[in-house]
């Protein structure tokens, strides 16, 4: 704690009084995108994007997961205020490396004592089903891998279900985006609908964002 408590005196002596014009101009919010995330403490989608307080609307979670909007939990909550209040011109659903929940997914023996975390899963069920089903030649870190990307695609499907999404994509007023960070290298990959596959988002095909038509590995449940 002690140190938390000197970082926000620093905040406050050195950064705010450097930036206090930017932080007067926050007395409302107009970001532009919505960044999903996954809760893990390694990631920091500011630094990562260079982005200023105010710029990016942050959901985050265990797993990067977007339940059904029928949940009405807290996730649906926040997604429908940046689209339909906000007017988030995009979303990214922002995957990583040496992802804890997706090693649980695969895993399912290590959840004994977590059984908040078990349900929490369920919501990734379509993802363990195309692993088994389309990965089981896969083993150890490359089956890992290929599971947090291809669970940023079914998150993508699901996130298109919601009412406030499902309308502004229809109207080309908001597009989606499917990323991967590379904890280890800082490198951030982004799903290229046309190739079939990531790519570097430095890249100019990297910034393509996901078309309405486009659909994750056999998704019915």
């Amino acid at each position: 704690m002690q140190k938390l408590v000197q970082g926000i005196h620093q905040f406050q002596t050195q950064i705010f009084s450097s930036h206090k014009e930017l932080f007067e101009r926050l007395d409302h919010q107009a970001p532009e995108t919505l960044f999903i995330t996954c809760s893990d403490s390694r990631i920091s989608p500011n630094l990562i994007t260079q982005t200023e307080p105010g710029e990016l609307f942050i959901l985050r979670n265990v797993g990067n997961l977007v339940p059904p909007y029928e949940s009405m939990g807290g996730m649906a909550a926040g997604i429908e205020f940046a689209v339909a209040s906000l007017h988030v011109k995009d979303i990214i659903i922002c995957g990583h490396s040496n992802c804890g929940a997706m090693k649980a997914l695969l895993e399912p023996g290590d959840l004994g004592e977590l059984p908040a975390t078990k349900a929490w899963l369920t919501h990734a069920r379509a993802t363990e089903r195309i692993m088994w089903e389309s990965y089981g030649h896969l083993k150890n870190h490359e089956l890992l891998h290929a599971t947090v990307e291809e669970n940023v695609l079914v998150q993508v499907e699901n996130l298109r279900r919601h009412p406030a999404v499902a309308k502004a994509t229809a109207n080309g007023m908001l597009h989606l985006h499917a990323w991967v960070y590379k904890i280890e290298t800082g490198e951030v990959f982004a799903f290229d609908p046309d190739r079939g596959q990531y790519a570097s988002v430095t890249g100019t095909d990297g910034l393509v964002p996901l078309d309405p038509e486009h659909r994750a590995t056999d998704l019915s449940i």
